[in-house]
This record gives structure tokens, sequence and C-alpha cells, in this order.
């Protein structure tokens, strides 16, 4: 009885030792496959953390029987020590490999492609037109984005109950004010504070209630220009535009005017320019017809001129207005505006 006792004891202690040396092999092999502090961290709490599979053996030595817990608590620590000092081993090797690459640099390898910055193309269009009109001497001007209703409608020939202040879309803020809908209110501003003669153009950014569309959007980008003197007609507007078209589409060129209404011109009018891509024989871009339209413009309203203190009898002038989109999609060849807002690289690095 007591031989058959010992020989049960003796299998189970040899096969503990089987196990524990199983697990010895095998936290070894995953050890030598291991190239990274993470790797080698997840091992240790595998094995060795709270509920790792070492640990979790030393805390069950208490329900075994007590001949043989002191044996199988002695071999569990020399593996834990073990496997301590191999855990520190390779640490020190994956630090020290580590830091031998970061030393080294293979100067036969590629580089790798570094994008440079570059201006937004709205900004591009936007610096460029402002040259164009800046070498044929108008002076650049800017003005507040929050505006007070009497400089974006009242001043412009825009009273409370004129239905075009409803085709604005506003954007009202509290204390009488809002986001401008247009950079006319720079020209006011400019007519208030000096005597003609007024030759300047406001670039800006403008905002209106407006769903965000491949041709719309509630946040946009306007230059606006103003020219008043003695005598001036509205030939000397076309021949603005003309020149402004050709330096900025190429002298082939053509421009055509339409007449419309605007509430601050008389007489007002749309600027179509001939449409590059086609020139003139129709594509999707203008539509089949030739022609694209880029602008307003019109000879300043007399009531306008009367809000800032000019005389009408005494001086006369011409308006222009284009939102830089409109232009900067013709010109590239740019079939949706939401394009200038997403921030997608792919189609930034295109300019």
């Amino acid at each position: 009885m007591l031989s058959h006792f010992l020989s049960k004891l003796q299998l189970l202690k040899m096969k503990f030792e089987k196990e524990i040396e199983d697990i010895k092999n095998e936290i070894l092999s995953e050890l030598n496959l291991s190239s990274s502090k993470k790797e080698i961290e997840d091992i240790r709490i595998k094995y060795l953390g709270r509920k790792g599979i070492i640990t979790q053996r030393l805390k069950d030595i208490k329900n075994l029987d007590p001949k043989v817990r002191p044996r199988h608590g002695k071999v569990l620590n020399i593996l834990k020590s073990t496997i301590e000092e191999e855990l520190e081993r390779k640490g020190q090797k994956v630090a020290k490999e580590s830091r031998e690459e970061e030393r080294f640099f293979d100067y036969t390898m590629p580089g790798d492609r570094r994008w440079l910055g570059h201006l937004h193309p709205l900004t591009t269009t936007m610096d460029e037109i402002v040259d164009v009109f800046v070498r044929m001497g108008f002076t650049v001007k800017y003005g507040p984005d929050v505006e007070t209703e009497f400089y974006n409608f009242e001043a412009l020939n825009m009273p409370k109950d004129h239905p075009s202040r409803d085709i604005q879309d506003t954007f009202y803020l509290e204390n009488n004010l809002l986001l401008r809908t247009q950079t006319s209110p720079v020209q006011i501003r400019v007519m208030e504070s000096r005597k003609p003669p007024v030759r300047i153009i406001s670039p800006g950014r403008c905002y209106r209630v407006d769903n965000f569309d491949s041709s719309h959007s509630p946040v946009f980008h306007q230059i606006e220009g103003l020219y008043v003197d003695k005598n001036v007609t509205l030939s000397d507007l076309i021949g603005t535009l003309n020149t402004f078209a050709k330096a900025i589409f190429g002298e082939s060129t053509r421009t055509k005017l339409t007449p419309h209404y605007f509430p601050f011109t008389e007489p007002s009018a749309e600027v179509h320019v001939s449409c590059p891509f086609c020139k003139e024989k129709g594509c999707t871009t203008c539509k089949h017809t030739g022609w694209i339209e880029i602008m307003g413009c019109g000879m300043v309203h007399p009531e306008v001129f009367r809000k800032v203190g000019y005389d009408p009898d005494k001086y006369t002038g011409f308006a222009f207005g284009m939102g830089i989109e409109r232009v900067c999609m013709p010109r590239y060849g740019i079939h949706d505006m939401r394009l200038f807002f997403e921030n997608d690289q792919r189609f930034i690095h295109q300019f």
C-alpha cells in the first residue's frame, strides 16, 4: 500500500515537472521570436502578470497535498526567476539593437519624397486677380467680416423693405450686426473717408445662407472694384473688364455684357467670358453655350453717391464684383466647388 502511494506521488511529480519544462520552453521560444519592447512586455504579462500562467500556478500551491507543496513551490520559483532573467536579457538586447539601428544610416537608400507646401488655388487666383487690377492703378482695401445693416444693405440702396435683401439669405447676429454678404461695404467705408477720385478693389470672404453643393457654398470669396471720378463712363468699365479677362483667361478671350439688375448700380450687367476650354464651340464647362458668367457690374447708382455725400451730378463711377471660386473653377477645369473646402490632399497637390 505504501509503495503504491509513493509511486502515485512520483508520477504526479514527474507530470508536474514535465508541464513546467514545457512552459519554460514555450516562454523561451516566444522570447526568441520577439523583436520589440512591446512583444517582450506582452510575454511578461502573459506569464508573470497578475493573471499570468506562472502567477496562477503559484497561487494554486496552497490547494496541493502538503507532501508535494514544497517541491512544487521550489520548482515554480526557480522557473519565475529564470524567466525574469531571460526577459531582462532579451530586453537589453532589443534596446541595444534599436540604438544601433538609430545610429546607422544607409546613404545608398532612396530618400522619402517630401511634399513642399504651396498656396491654395483660391489664394493663387485671388493674388493674380489683385495683381491685374493693381497694375491698372487700383488700390487694395479690406474691411471687417462682421458688418452693420447700414453698410451691407442700406448704403447700397437696399432699404429694409427692399426685395433684394431676401435674396441675400443673410447670417444675422446680435445688436444689428451680420456677416457680410458681399465686400461692397468696403466701398462705402472708403467713399465715406475720402473724396474722389477713388479707385479700389476689395477682396475678402463673404457669407450667405446657402446649400453646400457643387456650385454653392455658405462661405465664399469675392473681389469687388470701384472707380469714381469725373466723366467715368460705361466704356471705361468695358475696357477695364476686357483687360482683366485677357490677363486671366488669355489674350484670345472675349467678353460679353448682358443686361441685369443690381440695386446699387444703374445700368447693370452680367459679364460673360468666352469659354477657355472649347473656344465658344460648347462644352460641359460652359453648359454648351460657349460663354461663362463670372461677375456682375454696372455704373454706380446715384442714391449710393448721396448716401456717402458725393454729388451724383458731378461724379460718376463704375463698380464690379466677382466670386473667386467662379473664376478659379473654369481656369483649372474644376466642376465641384466643394473640393475647395474639403482639404483633400490629392486635390491640393495638383496645383
